[in-house]
């Protein structure tokens, strides 16, 4: 990252609000489900399955985490009735889980149980550290009783070895990433290239294992090694897959493809849009590089 790009990251909270619009366009689908299903259907033609996320997290009003499993049970019906390639992403604080677990698991199930009977899937995405319990509890009891479920786990954070160890025997759907939030040298590894290790050496324990893996990254060194592991493992495509997030190196994305991996994309949608880019862009140099293009009145790469 160079060191106008260190500006533009880290003076997130002063670039104005349209700045920030014209750069979400390339990363959210739109604020509308009709904006995601044309997205999804582009991605879907060049190959690409896709998991749907409506934006919003962190409420702390019971009425709008009811609010938000209704706008999910109609995203898996327009998913069914579109026949799209597409599951969906679900974020426990947007279902209340910092109000109350025992709803938030109440809210997740009515989602699974929908997803069930059309025979489609749900990951639970992982939050914050403050989350990580909570969420991985709800995970295990939703995985018993309803199936249909996965959920993330973190390659930065210093418990995803041992989590790993407890979640094997379930033969578990995992989303591995790196992690985006700002956690404390005592939570998480700080260093880039002991989070790439870590990422590498949970990838290959998730594997051996019997996991099904979603190699999230667009490293491509991780990339590369996640070839490498299932290529070792003699692994079939229908057995793991990759995943990126819309509207990040394309390129990369049909290279992928074009090796015969599988991949999904993760589409994001709604009118919370601003809080979501915002931490993209803090947090992810690429985006933060477009920022200063369109600051300059340049057309993005």
């Amino acid at each position: 990252m160079n060191l106008f790009d260190q500006l533009i990251r880290y003076g997130m909270p002063f670039v104005p609000k349209p700045i920030v619009g014209r750069v979400a366009q390339r990363y959210v689908a739109g604020e509308e489900v009709a904006d995601a299903v044309n997205a999804i259907r582009e991605l879907n033609a060049e190959g690409a399955m896709a998991t749907v996320d409506v934006l919003g997290e962190e409420i702390h009003d019971p009425a709008k985490a009811e609010a938000a499993v209704l706008q999910y049970l109609g995203l898996l019906d327009t998913i069914d009735r579109e026949k799209l390639d597409a599951n969906v992403s679900i974020k426990p604080t947007m279902l209340g889980l910092k109000i109350d677990e025992e709803m938030c698991c109440g809210h997740i199930r009515s989602i699974l149980s929908r997803a069930a009977e059309l025979d489609n899937f749900v990951r639970i995405d992982m939050e914050d550290h403050t989350c990580t319990d909570g969420t991985l509890r709800i995970y295990r009891r939703l995985f018993s009783e309803v199936g249909h479920v996965g959920v993330v786990l973190q390659a930065y954070l210093n418990r995803t070895i041992a989590d790993i160890g407890d979640l094997l025997p379930l033969s578990p759907n995992i989303r591995l990433c790196k992690g985006i939030y700002r956690e404390p040298r005592t939570i998480a590894w700080q260093q880039y290239e002991t989070v790439r290790a870590n990422f590498i050496y949970a990838l290959d324990k998730l594997l051996q294992g019997g996991a099904y893996v979603g190699i999230a990254t667009h490293d491509a060194h991780l990339v590369w090694a996640g070839m490498a592991a299932v290529d070792r493992l003699g692994l079939e495509p229908a057995e793991y897959e990759f995943q990126m997030l819309l509207g990040v190196d394309p390129e990369l994305r049909r290279i992928i493809l074009d090796r015969g991996h599988r991949l999904r994309v993760y589409v994001p949608f709604g009118r919370d849009w601003y809080p979501y880019s915002m931490r993209r862009l803090r947090e992810n140099p690429t985006v933060a590089h477009h920022v200063s293009r369109a600051m300059l009145g340049l057309r993005p790469r």
